[in-house]
């Protein structure tokens, strides 16, 4: 039977970097592609490409199509786990299954979602590049240099009504198994909001690393891994 390429999709501002730590610890048992998504870390974003969740989604899928034939699992953090519900409306056949890490949400919330607009745009705008410059200062690359278009479309594309609301009905129409895996620090995305988001699901598994933030794939990447395998080993293959 043939394993599952793990396909890592990052969240908002950050690349394909932050998948390294998991990455090592998963092979060479299993082959794991984090590319830095269109406009964040090195790869720049074709003119065509739509700052949107639905073309980046169609891309991740593409992209996946290109480079193996066989079953594919996405692992989507944050705004990546968006962006993963997406592409598995484009897999058809091919998705093996969905990985969520600090991903949930589903509830319009306009507040608190304009709160958030706002300072990433002003974020955006006055991005102190200067800092690049410095020593030490490798893990500012990604969120200074990202493309504005993308950066500032994917934001507010993930907060707009249509899209949270589309969230849960998407993943109701997922037809392979999903893994949800929440950080009981994480002060971004708290567990509950990953549990809302879950329950939708037919064939879903919640786990609550109990200490871990928001980034999980770095700040405990061995316990992270533990629970990946032993659920990537009871994941049913589908068909060649």
């Amino acid at each position: 039977m043939q394993r599952p390429l793990l396909v890592g999709l990052h969240g908002w501002l950050l690349s394909g970097r932050l998948w390294q730590p998991l990455a090592r610890e998963m092979e060479p048992r299993w082959e794991f592609w984090a590319p830095d998504l269109p406009g964040f870390g090195a790869t720049p974003r074709p003119r065509g490409l739509q700052p949107s969740l639905a073309s980046y989604g169609a891309w991740v899928a593409e992209q996946c199509r290109q480079r193996h034939d066989g079953p594919v699992v996405l692992i989507g953090h944050s705004l990546g786990g968006s962006i993963a519900l997406h592409a598995s409306q484009r897999l058809g056949g091919q998705l093996a299954g969905v990985v969520q890490i600090a991903a949930g949400g589903g509830v319009y919330q306009p507040r608190p979602f304009a709160r958030v607009r706002r300072s990433g745009g002003l974020f955006l705008r006055w991005r102190p590049r200067w800092l690049l410059e410095l020593p030490g200062t490798d893990g500012l690359r990604s969120p200074l240099l990202a493309d504005l278009h993308a950066a500032r479309g994917l934001l507010a594309c993930s907060m707009r009504r249509s899209a949270v609301s589309a969230l849960p009905r998407i993943t109701a129409e997922l037809g392979v198994p999903s893994l949800w895996v929440a950080g009981s620090r994480d002060g971004v995305m708290a567990p509950r909001y990953v549990r809302h988001l879950a329950g939708y699901a037919r064939d879903h598994q919640v786990t609550v690393l109990e200490g871990a933030g928001h980034l999980p794939m770095l700040q405990m990447p061995g316990r992270l891994a533990a629970s990946l395998g032993s659920w990537l080993e009871q994941l049913p293959m589908p068909p060649g």
